[in-house]
């Protein structure tokens, strides 16, 4: 979509006050999506509780998660928008330090980014690349490891809408990447959660997706389902290993009575087709001996 088009379409905005970079002060402004008035056409969960959006006739293809992380055009710090200007002062130096390793890398996968104008699927999905390596220099306050998870996961998604649009671009290869770098995070994640080490507070939006927050819940859905389809299958022993793994994760969202009945259906459901599923290769391992 041109920039003539975004104009006259009105499917974004930019914030009126200048947002002040911590990191390297430089003043730029957000860019947000429009919501209202048919923009948005809600389609299909996927399995991954990934909402996709309908074609509007009007407004075209939006894709609402490129805006969800704040970048500094200059330096490319990138959080989420609530982590911002939280950041402590201890962690600044560090990212001052790292802010060429950042642009470097970033520019090795995404050619000609511009996060001074209206942001593009590239751009979207650079934003989560350069979420994952901001996240890596904070501390377990911010719940970096989950965060580099979700990240991942919707840099994936992404880079797979990219591959639709882009086809030879090798797009599909780096989203495969990506959700192999999302199952690592995720299962640390579930691991440093449940040992104490990096605690996933309340305020922390699990997603996956922007439409709805599925909690804790989703948190384990999403491992479990990760780990089926991008753990390990090098060999037999290590897939077992990898689906009993996934097997207990998903397991601990059936409980009994009233703290199953309290779950999101969506959740429920899936999950149960994903237990099925992976006792199903369970099985036909086991019969091979």
């Amino acid at each position: 979509m041109s920039d003539e088009d975004r104009d006259t379409k009105k499917t974004t905005f930019f914030s009126k006050n200048p947002i002040m970079c911590p990191v390297c002060d430089t003043s730029f402004y957000k860019e947000d999506l429009l919501s209202g008035g048919g923009r948005l056409i809600a389609g299909e969960l996927t399995e991954e509780l990934h909402r996709t959006y309908e074609p509007s006739k009007k407004f075209g293809e939006l894709y609402p998660l490129v805006y969800a992380v704040l970048v500094c055009p200059s330096c490319y710090y990138a959080v989420y928008p609530q982590d911002f200007h939280e950041v402590k002062e201890e962690f600044i130096e560090r990212l001052k330090e790292e802010t060429d390793k950042r642009v470097q890398s970033v520019s090795l996968v995404f050619k000609d980014l511009d996060f001074t104008n209206y942001r593009g699927l590239k751009e979207g999905a650079a934003g989560y690349f350069l979420a994952i390596m901001c996240y890596d220099l904070l501390d377990r306050h911010y719940s970096p490891t989950f965060k580099r998870a979700l990240s991942a996961l919707r840099a994936a998604w992404l880079l797979d809408s990219l591959h639709r649009k882009a086809f030879g671009e090798n797009y599909d290869y780096l989203s495969r990447l990506f959700y192999r770098k999302a199952r690592f995070f995720y299962i640390q994640s579930v691991e440093m959660a449940q040992n104490g080490q990096e605690p996933l507070e309340a305020k922390v939006n699990f997603g996956p997706d922007l439409d709805k927050n599925y909690g804790y819940d989703g948190l384990l859905y999403i491992t479990g389902l990760l780990e089926y389809r991008y753990g390990p299958r090098q060999d037999k022993e290590r897939r077992l290993k990898s689906l009993e793994n996934a097997k207990r994760i998903v397991s601990k969202l059936f409980g009994t009575g009233k703290a199953s009945k309290n779950k999101p259906s969506a959740i429920l459901d899936k999950a149960r087709e994903l237990y099925d599923e992976m006792n199903n290769e369970i099985r036909q391992l086991q019969e091979q001996g």
